[in-house]
């Protein structure tokens, strides 16, 4: 999964960018100090790993990650190369989806490109850049498919397909509002449009908004202007989230305690990247690893198995499929084994988040 860090300017991206990573990328008071987009490669929170290796006695646990990529501050132009805009418009297009940091906190020591703190309207000019610069693309494509299709009956479709997106673009609106069948998507993958990528919107806050951020108008104004669009918000504070990254577990959970939360705020970042892009993962364990792996919801048994080797699906024969909350109840797999909760599921069985399997395959 990789996530585009996107956002103005001074929004604080690149202190979100180090919190998650630790990968110390540069953070500075001025516009386009990030230039090429740093990536960093997270780990995704899963205490199931923890409690598989015990269990397994596995000399490492190998947690599911994500990839963020830091991309620089767009201004408004961006589309027409402000700001070295269609650099990074260009980034965004290798992300499954955006993170769209957005200011929701006053400081007169950190500038904001735009004078004033305003996140609807920062949102809208970000949201404006990506809409022109896929009008660019889908002009461009209708111009060719409209000249193939003179010979080329079967390009008709398409065509009304994308003259549609256009009309759409051309309303200011993003390509990902319309409702758009399965095979239509397919279709447009093609042209990998910036404004059909989902969206998290990253609220982020200071310091004494921790745990009361639901409060905060910037933040309110923020979720009203996501719940149109079916998005989700998520608050953090990046200041706080850097000293967290910089904390032993257990010292983490102190601190989290101490400001009345479970979770980081990246920690929900990271979740709500998965939901939003529809995954689940599923545990392998043994002496050797415990480890998560990354799939669609609703990939069947063939296809998970891909994801460790494609020898596996290839040569896929059977699963031999255990719930994680069964195995733990019990206490192992033998005693699963015993109750006749391990069960041998074949090439239709879709899988579900928390499975703990085993492939079974011959090549």
């Amino acid at each position: 999964m990789k996530l585009g860090i996107v956002g103005l300017p001074n929004v604080g991206k690149s202190t979100l960018f180090n919190a998650i990573t630790s990968a110390g990328a540069e953070a500075s008071n001025y516009p386009f100090c990030t230039i090429e987009p740093n990536i960093g490669v997270v780990a995704v929170p899963d205490e199931r790993l923890e409690v598989l290796s015990t269990m397994f006695k596995s000399e490492k646990i190998t947690p599911a990650v994500v990839e963020f990529f830091d991309i620089a501050g767009l201004v408004k132009g961006a589309s027409k190369g402000e700001g070295l805009g269609n650099t990074f418009l260009s980034h965004i297009r290798e992300v499954h989806a955006i993170a769209h940091v957005v200011r929701c906190f006053d400081d007169e020591n950190i500038v904001h490109v735009d004078g004033e703190v305003n996140p609807i309207r920062d949102i809208e000019t970000i949201e404006l850049e990506l809409v022109l610069a896929d009008l660019e693309t889908v002009e461009r494509h209708v111009v060719k498919t409209e000249r193939n299709a003179r010979n080329d009956k079967s390009l008709r479709p398409y065509l009304e397909l994308i003259l549609k997106v256009k009309s759409v673009l051309e309303e200011g609106k993003m390509v990902r509002t319309m409702d758009l069948s399965e095979e239509e998507e397919k279709e447009l993958k093609g042209l990998n449009l910036l404004t059909s990528k989902p969206v998290i919107y990253v609220a982020n806050v200071a310091e004494d908004q921790i745990g009361v951020a639901d409060e905060n108008p910037h933040v309110i104004a923020v979720k009203d202007y996501a719940d149109k669009y079916g998005c989700e918000v998520v608050p953090v504070c990046g200041k706080i989230e850097a000293e967290i990254a910089e904390l032993e577990p257990e010292e983490k959970k102190e601190f989290l305690a101490d400001l009345g939360l479970q979770d980081s705020g990246l920690d929900r970042l990271v979740k709500a990247g998965y939901r939003l892009l529809g995954l689940i993962s599923f545990l392998t364990a043994g002496e050797k690893e415990s480890r998560a792996w990354t799939i669609k919801d609703g990939f069947k048994a063939p296809q998970a198995a891909g994801t460790i080797h494609t020898d596996f699906e290839r040569g896929f024969i059977k699963a031999q499929v255990v719930s994680y909350s069964d195995l733990v109840e019990l206490g192992g797999l033998a005693e699963a084994k015993g109750k006749g909760l391990v069960r041998m599921e074949g090439k239709e069985y879709v899988m579900k988040d928390g499975d703990v399997v085993e492939f079974r395959f011959n090549v």
